[in-house]
């Protein structure tokens, strides 16, 4: 995380905690010639909606602008995690232990840049994956550009 999402994180939530919700992430990016600060939220009962977000949009919209953290014009964004979960932190790995997953690589590793598999293991240098062919295999950190939780859609 940079320093403004730590920051950011680190001033935010006490306030979201306190309205019941729970900060998955934060995204502050450059994109174009735009800046967005994007805070994931989640919550115990279940699925984020529309107003959830904008009760916490709300309650941290002034509190951002007095802290000014962040110099340049940017857009806030508050939304859900989503069904599919960027894995980003040790507790979102250690929370997903066990359930499918989508790892794509910088590298190819035997001439594959995306693998999927169940999420056995990690620790700070590498993740193990359960392939389907029931086979661990292992992952460099460094050679994952994005991990994230895979939702059976055949289940609902």
């Amino acid at each position: 995380m940079s320093n403004i999402e730590t920051k950011v994180e680190n001033l935010l939530n006490p306030i979201i905690t306190s309205l019941g919700y729970q900060i998955y992430d934060i995204e502050y990016a450059k994109e174009g010639k735009d800046y967005y600060l994007r805070i994931f939220i989640d919550k115990e009962e279940g699925i984020i909606d529309i107003d959830d977000c904008e009760k916490v949009n709300n309650a941290i919209n002034d509190i951002l602008d007095e802290a000014d953290y962040i110099k340049e014009q940017y857009y806030l964004e508050v939304s859900s995690s989503g069904l599919e979960r960027k894995l980003t932190r040790d507790w979102h790995f250690n929370k997903y232990i066990g359930s499918r997953v989508e790892a794509k690589l910088f590298k190819p590793i035997n001439k594959q840049k995306v693998l999927t598999g169940i999420l056995k293991d990690y620790d700070t240098e590498k993740i193990v994956l359960e392939l389907l062919d029931d086979t661990n295999f292992e992952i460099d950190r460094k050679n994952i550009s994005i991990i994230k939780t895979l939702y059976d859609f055949n289940k609902i």
